[in-house]
């Protein structure tokens, strides 16, 4: 079963560092209007623990896009309008014909690192102390096809080779 298009989307510290007590380390503006633009009208596939610190930081699911959630936990209950699945071969098979983007955590991206075709990795110039990684991107699977240099930070896109 081939998709329209799947992918991660992550934003990373030079050490793979992603966030630290379900929060992110570091407050970039552009990396979330990055986020926001590439993955409005899509469908965004996170963890709950992801999900619940989105609404820690927005209040609300995210707005223009699908939102689904990976749980097994029988007791949560999602805002209206929130897809959960109890695995990612369910939420793919879902969406199936769309232009999906996995958005964390770490156990979600290290599950799916092998199944996407592309990685949107926002490179932060700087480590940070975190409980939370991102998998490393092997040199000899993806390949970087288009990069945006800022000061600290620079958006990349990788494509598997």
């Amino acid at each position: 079963m081939k998709l329209y298009m799947i992918a991660i989307i992550a934003a990373v510290a030079e050490n793979l560092c992603i966030g630290k007590d379900n929060k992110i380390p570091w407050h970039i503006s552009e990396d979330f209007k990055y986020f926001k633009k590439t993955t409005t009208g899509n469908v965004v596939i996170m963890g709950q623990n992801t999900f619940e610190s989105i609404l820690g930081y927005i209040g609300k699911p995210l707005p223009n896009r699908t939102n689904v959630v990976l749980s097994r936990d029988p007791n949560f209950s999602p805002p209206e309008g929130v897809e959960v699945y109890d695995s990612i071969e369910k939420a793919i098979a879902a969406h199936k014909d769309e232009k999906v983007f996995f958005g964390g955590g770490a156990s979600i991206y290290k599950q799916t690192i092998d199944l996407v075709d592309t990685l949107y990795i926002t490179h932060v110039h700087e480590t940070f102390d975190g409980d939370t990684f991102f998998p490393e991107i092997n040199a000899h699977i993806w390949k970087e096809t288009w990069r945006e240099d800022h000061d600290g930070f620079s958006f990349v896109i990788y494509k598997k080779k």
